[in-house]
């Protein structure tokens, strides 16, 4: 890996500068209306969880990759627009987390790493809400939701949905810089949650 495409070591704890912006390309121009696919995913509370079976206000945030400590991220992660974030998005939920119940609001995060992975950053992170495991891409394909390939592996790319009652009423892509997509989307439910 080249030292241009390394990420600073405190990238768990905030987002380095000068990070590309991603541009819409319009790849979820389709989802706001949609009803959440009935696709039952593994998650870190240990049961499968199916979104189209919650009732009120749903939020799922979709990420690329939760980086591990002593691992390094793929070559040119930091080049990719939007592709870095991962954990300052996750905390900014999971710090947001008792203002988005209080208006009455369910978190779930998603990427396409394992179960395993995602219980390592669920811990070591102290999130509140589940991480979902869509490592077979099956929530993904039947949503339509934007991927890039980085490394061999497809990662989804950041996009947040917002559902009423199984139906997405706003989705926020793309999502940058991903440390403040929390506070829109607290932002956003505090006018329409209510």
């Amino acid at each position: 890996m080249s030292n241009s495409s390394k990420l600073p070591n405190d990238v768990l704890s905030k987002l380095p500068d000068g990070l590309p912006a991603p541009r819409d390309d319009g790849a979820c121009d389709h989802m706001t209306g949609l009803t959440l696919p009935s696709v039952e995913l593994p998650s870190t509370s240990g049961a499968m969880v199916n979104l189209a079976t919650y009732g009120g206000w749903l939020v799922l945030y979709c990420y690329p990759m939760t980086g591990k400590p002593g691992i390094p991220v793929p070559d040119g992660w930091a080049a990719i627009p939007g592709a870095a974030g991962c954990t300052p998005q996750s905390c900014s939920f999971r710090d947001s987390y008792g203002d988005l119940q209080s208006l009455g609001v369910e978190v779930f995060g998603m990427s396409t790493q394992t179960t395993e992975d995602q219980v390592e950053a669920f811990q070591r992170l102290q999130l509140p809400y589940a991480l979902l495991a869509d490592s077979a891409l099956s929530f993904a394909k039947a949503l339509g939701l934007p991927t890039f390939d980085a490394n061999g592996k497809t990662l989804l790319k950041r996009v947040t949905c917002i559902a009423k009652d199984g139906k997405i009423v706003k989705h926020f892509y793309p999502v940058f810089p991903a440390d403040r997509n929390a506070a829109e989307v607290h932002a956003w439910l505090s006018a329409h949650a209510t």
